[in-house]
């Protein structure tokens, strides 16, 4: 099967197996053989006719000529980026704009349960959930004795960083966070919180792996990256209900949302019992490889295929 992708990437063509950014679109493009193009440039040179065309419709930029990838693709779908919620922050002309484009899908790919229940009701069309994937290629990384808590985001509502410091002091050791696009000013203010530098996706794996606990109490459900990486590490990760990468690899370690009470007992019990974390740690991997592994994303791939 012949795939492109289309998205706001500034780059045409393939994603080789040693991308050094390997975030988790460029991962679906690398598994599947797809070529890449820019959603934005008309210009574009397609290099063949393609049995689906998967669309990411950028967040900040949504607006494309659809029709003109129509013509190059036999079907093709959206896939969902950033929460379901987000295009109901457009203004009112771009909301409508939104609605209709996903009505001229031939399906819809989205990333968790909770979203393929948002979408099926919002649209009447078929959707499967395309999950997150890693791949492991550039990101063989050594056991190591592991030490303090990384946190899985900023202080800004997107990513509920003030919820996850709260909850990373009960390990009582070094409290760690990355710097992400939404960093707001003065968070260096946060009294025991050292941030990490800007880095590539691989630099950021071989640094996650130096952590021992994982706490993203992040509303905000997408990708789920976070608690991805996490299980991929064996690294018990405290997170919220409603994101299949979180619920799936981190099952006991996975709270209501808002339920700051019961990720602080969870966080107590990792830290003073050692058995409660080996088992944590060991299903996360064991559920890596059964739900995430790359040839069971493509598997699942192919038999969501057969959408009628």
């Amino acid at each position: 099967m012949n795939i492109a992708f289309f998205t706001e990437g500034q780059w045409q063509g393939k994603v080789p197996r040693d991308n050094s950014n390997m975030r988790t679109e460029m991962a679906w493009m690398c598994a599947l053989d797809a070529d890449h193009y820019n959603i934005h440039d008309g210009s574009t040179t397609y290099m063949g006719r393609y049995d689906l065309g998967i669309i990411i419709i950028p967040k900040n930029n949504p607006e494309f000529d659809l029709e003109r990838i129509k013509k190059w693709c036999n079907r093709v779908a959206t896939m969902q980026e950033g929460p379901h919620w987000y295009f109901q922050d457009y203004k009112i002309e771009q909301q409508i704009w939104f609605y209709n484009t996903l009505m001229d899908m031939d399906f819809l790919f989205v990333h968790n349960e909770i979203d393929k229940k948002y979408f099926e009701g919002l649209t009447g069309k078929q959707c499967q959930v395309l999950p997150s994937l890693m791949i492991e290629d550039s990101v063989k990384v050594p056991k190591l004795n592991r030490t303090n808590v990384m946190i899985g985001g900023n202080f800004c509502h997107w990513y509920g960083g003030f919820d996850s410091y709260i909850v990373a002091q009960e390990f009582n050791s070094e409290i760690h966070a990355p710097s992400m696009g939404r960093k707001i000013e003065n968070e260096n203010w946060m009294e025991g919180l050292n941030h990490l530098p800007y880095m590539t996706w691989v630099e950021w794996i071989h640094t996650l792996n130096k952590f021992k606990y994982g706490v993203h109490l992040m509303r905000t459900h997408a990708a789920g990256t976070f608690a991805l990486n996490c299980g991929y590490l064996g690294i018990p990760c405290i997170g919220y209900n409603g994101l299949d990468t979180q619920m799936n690899l981190h099952p006991d370690c996975t709270v209501d949302v808002g339920d700051i009470t019961k990720a602080k007992q969870i966080a107590k019990k990792l830290r003073k019992d050692e058995e409660f974390y080996l088992y944590c740690s060991n299903i996360a991997r064991e559920n890596y490889k059964k739900y995430y592994h790359e040839n069971q994303f493509y598997n699942s791939f192919k038999e969501q295929l057969k959408i009628s």
